[in-house]
C-alpha cells in the first residue's frame, strides 16, 4: 500500500516549434522549412476504429530491420499539446537517439490535442476514444505488422508536456503493457486539476479567440497542416476533439496520475521515469510526484537539468529518457548481465 502525502507575435513562433517546423535563416530574416527525414523513419497509414477515422504515426526502425528476422522492443512515444505525430522523430531528436541504439523500435503515435483520454461524450459525429486509440490500435497494428517483441518486458512509454500526462496515466491504467513509462516535461496535472474545477463548477468552455491571434494561427496551420497530411486532422480546430473529457470528478481522477498510482500492485508497477528543465512550471509535478515514490519506497529515474518548456531542452532530454527505457527493456528481457 502506498501513503498519501498531504508576445502575441512569440505564439506563432510557439506554435510552429511545438509543432515540429524548422527555421533557416536568410538575410531577410527566419523561413519556414519542413524538417528532415532522417534514417529508418517511415510514416504508416491506417484506419483506427477507437476514432473511426484515418490516422498516421511515424516509426523508426533499425538499420538491419529489413536484413533479418530479429524481434524488437518498442518505446512509444506520445507528442505534446498543439504538436503531432512527426515531431519527435524529425525535429527532436528521437529518430537520431532510436538509430543510435539501433536495435529497437520507435513508434510516434498521434493524438491531437486530445490528452490521449476516452471522451465522457463526443459531439458533431465524432468518437474520441483516444486512450483507445493508443491501447487497442497503435499497439495492435504495431505488433500485427512489425517485429517486436509482443510482451510487457518489451514495451515502453513516454512523453512530452501532455504526452508525458499521457504515458504516465496509460501506463498506470495499464501495468500489465508496459515495463516503463517516461515523462519529460510532463504536465502531470491535467486530470487533477479537471477534477478540481469540475467540483467547483468552472466553466471549461474556452473563450471565443482573439481575431489577430487566430489569423496567426491559422497562418501557421498552413503550414503545419501540409506536412500532417491527415484528411479532416491536420489542423488546430480538427485536432482539438469536439465534446466534452470529462463529465464527473471520478472520471477525471481515473486519468490522475496522482491518484491512480495507488492502485497499482508493487508487482506490477513499471519502471517509472521523469525530468523537467529548472526553469519549468511544470518542475514542482515532477517533485511532487518523486516525493510521493520516495515515501513509498518506489524505485524510479529522476534528472533535472538547466532548461525551460521548449524544444531545446527536449532535444537534450530525449537520449536521457530513451537511453534509460532502453535499458530497462533489456534487462527485463534477459540480455543484461
Amino acid at each position: 500500500m502506498f501513503l498519501k502525502l498531504g508576445s502575441k507575435p512569440a505564439f506563432t513562433v510557439l506554435l510552429l516549434l511545438l509543432s515540429g517546423i524548422g527555421f533557416a535563416q536568410t538575410a531577410s530574416g527566419p523561413v519556414l522549412e519542413v524538417a528532415p527525414i532522417p534514417p529508418g523513419l517511415e510514416t504508416v497509414e491506417f484506419h483506427s476504429p477507437a476514432v473511426d477515422r484515418r490516422m498516421k504515426f511515424d516509426i523508426v526502425l533499425p538499420a538491419a530491420y529489413y536484413d533479418s528476422d530479429e524481434r524488437y522492443p518498442v518505446i512509444y512515444l506520445l507528442h505534446g499539446l498543439m504538436q503531432n505525430y512527426t515531431i519527435w522523430g524529425r525535429n527532436l531528436g528521437a529518430g537520431f537517439y532510436a538509430r543510435n541504439l539501433n536495435d529497437m523500435i520507435l513508434v510516434l503515435p498521434d493524438g491531437g490535442n486530445s490528452w490521449f483520454i476516452n471522451y465522457a461524450s463526443s459531439a458533431k459525429g465524432q468518437t474520441n476514444n483516444w486512450e483507445d486509440h493508443i491501447i487497442e490500435d497503435v499497439i495492435a497494428y504495431v505488433d500485427a505488422n512489425f517485429r517486436t517483441l509482443a510482451r510487457r518486458e518489451g514495451r515502453a512509454i513516454s512523453g512530452l508536456s501532455m504526452g508525458g500526462f499521457a504515458a504516465f496515466s496509460l501506463g498506470l491504467r495499464h501495468p500489465e503493457l508496459f515495463i516503463s513509462i517516461g515523462s519529460t516535461s510532463g504536465a502531470l496535472a491535467y486530470a487533477r486539476t479537471s477534477a478540481a474545477a469540475i467540483r467547483a463548477g468552472i466553466d471549461r468552455e474556452p473563450g471565443p479567440p482573439d481575431p489577430q491571434r487566430q489569423v496567426r494561427i491559422d497562418a501557421a496551420d498552413d503550414f503545419i497542416s501540409a506536412i500532417i497530411d491527415i484528411p479532416g486532422f491536420s489542423r488546430q480546430d480538427e485536432r482539438t476533439p469536439k465534446g466534452i473529457a470529462f463529465d464527473t470528478p471520478e472520471q477525471a481522477e481515473a486519468y490522475d496520475p496522482f491518484t491512480i498510482i495507488y492502485d497499482v500492485p508493487r508487482s506490477r508497477m513499471p519502471h517509472i521515469y521523469m525530468d523537467s528543465g529548472t526553469e519549468d512550471g511544470l518542475i514542482n509535478l515532477a517533485r511532487e510526484l518523486v516525493q510521493i515514490l520516495m515515501v513509498n519506497d518506489v524505485p524510479f529515474d529522476y534528472m533535472q537539468a538547466r532548461g525551460s518548456h521548449n524544444s531545446e531542452y527536449w532535444r537534450r532530454s530525449i537520449g536521457h529518457m530513451m537511453t534509460i527505457q532502453y535499458e530497462v527493456m533489456r534487462r527485463a528481457l534477459g540480455d543484461r548481465p
